[in-house]
């Protein structure tokens, strides 16, 4: 694990090299454990693919004099545990979004048989950003990757599914986005009502989904 700072109150460190499975139950670990027993001074942390950032209180002292080894030290061997399960969380979809032909024709297949492959395998919530609640949800299969928009929309409404690429999400506010918009989702992805912060969002990094067809 490399650790480097990141601005007068901050460190990034990197636990992988490589983004696999590996790395994101390494850092679905880190993240439970930061969740759990956060060093002290800790403000808020943000994970990555292959990296963690952490954001301290106000930058009182000099980068060096923060114990980031020990921190380090304590979130190596944190990523080595064992992680709690994950329930599956299955998520209705009206699959009539304006961009499943698109989908279908670039991938030479029908519109059914895109719903099929969509609906097909449990994705895993890699991370949460972009917009508030926003899970990049992996793996797509290969057989529905589709490139972006080249021009994006000016507003895509809450609830929106789409394709971007090799990944697949939900959009959880109005928002401009460039996906393909392949369905919607009455499920509620961010409520900034809820005071405690975990209970803002219906998913988190490690969540498993699985889309229902509606």
């Amino acid at each position: 694990m490399t650790t480097v700072p990141y601005g007068p109150n901050a460190w990034m460190l990197t636990f992988a090299d490589t983004v696999d499975d590996i790395a994101f139950e390494r850092g679905r670990r880190i993240s439970q454990h930061l969740e759990k027993t956060p060093p002290e001074g800790l403000r808020e942390f943000v994970m990555g693919y292959q990296t963690v950032l952490l954001i301290f209180g106000e930058p009182t002292v000099k980068h060096q004099e923060w114990p980031i080894a020990e921190v380090a030290k304590t979130l190596q061997q944190s990523s080595a545990s064992k992680t709690t399960a994950a329930a599956i969380k299955e998520i209705p979809v009206t699959y009539t979004g304006p961009d499943l032909e698109r989908v279908a024709r670039h991938n030479s297949l029908s519109c059914d048989e895109v719903v099929k492959i969509h609906c097909n395998t449990p994705y895993k919530v890699y991370v949460l950003g972009f917009a508030p609640g926003f899970p990049y949800l992996g793996e797509l299969d290969s057989r529905i990757h589709t490139p972006r928009l080249e021009t994006p929309r000016t507003q895509v409404p809450a609830g929106s599914v789409g394709i971007g690429g090799c990944h697949t999400g939900i959009y959880p506010i109005p928002n401009p986005g460039g996906w393909n918009l392949i369905g919607t989702t009455d499920i509620r992805l961010f409520d900034p009502a809820i005071e405690e912060d975990r209970g803002k969002f219906y998913l988190h990094p490690g969540d498993k989904v699985k889309f229902v067809m509606t």
